[in-house]
């Protein structure tokens, strides 16, 4: 197990991709931090299954990440995975959840991040694993917040990528596309309303349209990935954004 000895943190862990993500670098030895909300038993069971810690944290406050960061230690892996979404026209796109996607799902990346280099730059290695999307490189309607969110996602690992390029700690970006999550499952209703689709017209017709393998990405592929983005062998993959996305942004 290569990962002996490193301590990672995996934000928006308790469910989903990260999750995924959580296990398969607990699977190579890490001692791994979960963040994230769901039912106490839930956690309960998995910090036990995982030997992990879990830190609860309202990750769209400055404050929240700073203590979950202060509460977790030094971190050798950091995983930036959490994310909300919502699905709206832009002239009818309420200003709060605006301001909530991008607090999340960007601005606590630059916290955690900002927070987790030191220690990184000190040691001499470190992996940033952000996670971003097909979103990340394309645009869809109706997601103006997430859309924004994530391209300036991608922009930031470049830049944590250049800066950090003679100290060991390599930023990369996985970019998804639809995966079987509770994220993407809680988008139907809203996209069911906005475009009068039926439930299965929204994943046929809609989530998987642009899918060429017509499947959803499984969320342990992608903690596969994650898993190798920490090896030695991905040392020189630096500012990356690796799609995993069937086939998506290939058109």
């Amino acid at each position: 197990m290569f990962l002996n000895g490193k301590r990672a943190l995996v934000t928006g862990s308790t469910s989903g991709i990260g999750l995924a993500i959580a296990r398969a670098l607990s699977a190579e030895g890490a001692q791994v931090v979960l963040s994230g909300f769901g039912e106490q038993a839930a956690i309960r069971a998995l910090t036990e299954e995982l030997k992990a810690i879990h830190i609860p944290a309202d990750l769209s406050q400055r404050a929240g990440v700073e203590a979950l960061m202060a509460g977790a230690g030094p971190v050798d892996i950091l995983v930036n995975n959490a994310g909300i979404q919502h699905v709206s026209p832009v002239e009818d796109f309420p200003v709060e959840q605006w301001d909530k996607i991008i607090a999340l799902n960007l601005t606590a990346a630059f916290d955690a991040s900002r927070l987790a280099i030191p220690h990184m730059k000190a040691q001499k290695w470190g992996r940033i694993i952000n996670m971003a999307s097909a979103h990340s490189l394309v645009a869809s309607p109706f997601k103006s917040a997430y859309v924004s969110a994530k391209h300036g996602l991608a922009g930031f690992t470049k830049t944590l990528a250049l800066e950090l390029a003679t100290f060991g700690v390599t930023a990369n970006c996985i970019s998804p596309g639809y995966v079987w999550t509770p994220l993407v499952e809680n988008q139907i209703p809203d996209t069911m309303k906005t475009r009068g689709l039926t439930r299965e017209q929204v994943i046929n017709d809609v989530m998987l349209a642009g899918q060429p393998t017509k499947q959803f990405v499984q969320p342990s592929d992608i903690g596969e990935l994650a898993v190798f983005l920490c090896r030695d062998a991905a040392a020189q993959m630096n500012g990356s954004n690796l799609s995993i996305d069937g086939g998506w942004t290939a058109g």
